[in-house]
């Protein structure tokens, strides 16, 4: 099998499962606990704080360890729009974001809040000009994601927060779940307040995630019932989790300038085989994109089709966000962007990762462009004479 959805997901790293082990089944005391078996589960989980706020450029009381990305992301959300709900009642963020952004945000809007959805470019970037024009003296938030899921391509983000510093009391989310592998986070450069991972996006553990919140941002917690991670998120600490999202996010924060270049390289070997297809075009930003992050549509058939036979020649693709397979509507991201629905269809995500080879390579530029090829063939086969009344003649 060849693993070409690293963007769905990521298998969990060695090191990192070694790094867990020891917390499943010997330091497993509860951190809270005052005995020695749980004094050594808190200074397990206060050293994850500390590495993980290392690789941010922050501080260990900013990081808050959650149930994944998604729990990350919503925490920032709801969090802040109440905490900032006697200030105001706007909520800025893209058209092209992830559902758990969209739906939070559609959620609060259920509470007065109003939510306002910037539109993209072609690429899926948001114009700094659009975001000047929507700030009001009644928003509260800027919620943005670094680099979309399903296109790859990276925000101008360092432009979008300029824009909002001009005002006072507005914060600042950046959705880093995707970005994080590749893309350095420094929160101090970046000058934003709130910033969410998830491990299995980078070889962590699944169902582990993290907030950065800077010191001073207040935000309303989102569940009741303990004192745990600074009042912030009540609950036992998942202590095992949070050790093997630390090592795994310490790796590739270390190994990251290496990985880059040579997911860059692989990429656009693939790339080059596939777009000589006719009728595939590339989709999001030719440059400003997610280094092993490719994303095309092959005009005259159907997504789903050519990555269930790729499939069976045991390549492993999408056709977007694993978050909504499944569903028939054509993906937001490439509609925000301006494709009709007939072209949305044909859309096909190869994500690369750290532990793809070049020989998984050699063998991908040569089945992906032939698979695509021979689809697009029968589709239109079938357009031209839909009956089969040309079978047998």
């Amino acid at each position: 099998m060849i693993y070409l959805d690293n963007a769905a997901t990521t298998p969990l790293r060695p090191e990192a499962l070694e790094a867990m082990l020891p917390l499943l089944t010997e330091t497993y005391g509860n951190p809270s606990s005052a005995h020695a078996a749980g004094r050594r589960a808190r200074a397990a989980l206060d050293e994850a704080h500390e590495t993980v706020a290392r690789c941010l450029n922050g501080a260990p009381r900013e990081v808050v360890f959650t149930s994944g990305g998604t729990e990350a992301i919503n925490l920032a959300i709801k969090g802040a729009a109440w905490a900032g709900k006697a200030h105001g009642n706007q909520i800025i963020t893209s058209s092209v974001e992830h559902h758990a952004v969209l739906h939070t945000v559609q959620h609060l809007e259920k509470f007065g809040f109003e939510p306002i959805f910037l539109p993209v470019d072609r690429y899926g970037r948001v114009d700094p000009d659009q975001l000047d024009a929507a700030l009001t003296d009644r928003t509260v938030l800027l919620t943005v994601m670094l680099a979309n899921n399903e296109v790859g391509t990276i925000q101008p983000v360092e432009e979008l927060v300029a824009r909002v510093r001009r005002h006072k009391g507005i914060l600042i989310h950046l959705d880093a779940v995707q970005a994080a592998p590749y893309v350095a986070i420094d929160v101090q450069r970046l000058d934003v307040d709130l910033v969410s991972l998830g491990a299995h996006k980078f070889e962590g553990p699944k169902g582990m995630g993290a907030l950065w919140m800077r010191h001073g941002t207040t935000i309303l917690p989102q569940q009741q019932g303990g004192t745990q991670e600074r009042y912030r998120r009540a609950g036992t600490e998942n202590v095992a989790g949070a050790v093997g999202l630390a090592k795994a996010f310490e790796l590739c924060t270390r190994e990251r300038p290496e990985t880059v270049g040579r997911l860059r390289r692989q990429r656009d070997r693939l790339r080059d085989a596939v777009l000589r297809v006719p009728g595939v075009e590339m989709t999001g930003h030719p440059r400003q994109r997610l280094p092993g992050h490719l994303s095309v549509i092959a005009r005259d058939t159907d997504g789903v089709s050519v990555s269930l036979a790729l499939d069976l020649e045991g390549i492993c693709t999408s056709t977007g966000s694993a978050c909504t397979t499944g569903s028939t509507e054509p993906s937001h991201v490439l509609s925000a962007m301006g494709y009709p629905d007939e072209e949305a269809r044909g859309a096909l995500r190869i994500s690369l990762g750290r532990q793809t080879t070049d020989e998984e390579v050699d063998r991908a530029t040569e089945i992906i462009p032939e698979t695509i090829a021979r689809m697009r063939a029968a589709a239109g086969d079938l357009a031209a004479d839909p009956l089969g009344q040309e079978v047998g003649a």
